[in-house]
C-alpha cells in the first residue's frame, strides 16, 4: 500500500530516482509504467498491473472504454525494472507529454505510484480544490 507524497527528481536521461519511502516495497518487482491521459505517470508493480489486465481480459474488447483505455495505457506504457541505484526509466513519450523533468511529486495511490510535474500538480490543487460537494460525495461513500 503506497501512501503520502515524496519529492524526487528526474535526471537528464529520464530516470526517476525512486524515493526511499517507497523503494523497499518495490525492490523485488518489475513495473508497468503508463499514463491514462498523459498528464502524469502511473507506476504499477507488475502484480497490481496484472490484476487490471485480468479484468480487461474479462471485458469485451469491443467496448469503446476498454479500447480507449488499452490504447492510452499501451501508447504511454512500458515494462521496467529498478536499477541498482534505485532508478526507473520513464517512457520518453509520456515524460515529454507530462513535462516530467527536474523536480516531481511522487504520490502514493494505494496499489500504484503517480508521478507529476511538481509545479503543474500544485497549480492543479489550486485550480481544482477539494470542495464541500466533494466531501459530501465522499461522506455518501462512507468515507
Amino acid at each position: 500500500m503506497f501512501r503520502g507524497n515524496a519529492l524526487a527528481k528526474i535526471d537528464g536521461k529520464g530516470r526517476l530516482k525512486m524515493p526511499a519511502v517507497y523503494r523497499s516495497a518495490l525492490e523485488d518487482t518489475d513495473f508497468y509504467i503508463t499514463s491514462l491521459r498523459g498528464e502524469s505517470v502511473r507506476i504499477y508493480p507488475m502484480p497490481a498491473w496484472r490484476k487490471i489486465e485480468d479484468r480487461l481480459d474479462n471485458a469485451s474488447s469491443f467496448d469503446p472504454a476498454v479500447m480507449r483505455f488499452r490504447n492510452f495505457t499501451s501508447y504511454f506504457g512500458q515494462s521496467a525494472s529498478m536499477d541498482a541505484q534505485g532508478r526507473v526509466l520513464l517512457h520518453p513519450l509520456v515524460r515529454e507529454r507530462a513535462a516530467l523533468d527536474g523536480e516531481v511529486a511522487v504520490l502514493g495511490q494505494g496499489d500504484f505510484l503517480e508521478v507529476w510535474n511538481r509545479a503543474q500538480f500544485e497549480r492543479r490543487l489550486l485550480d481544482e480544490p477539494l470542495t464541500d460537494a466533494h466531501l459530501k460525495d465522499l461522506a455518501e461513500l462512507g468515507i
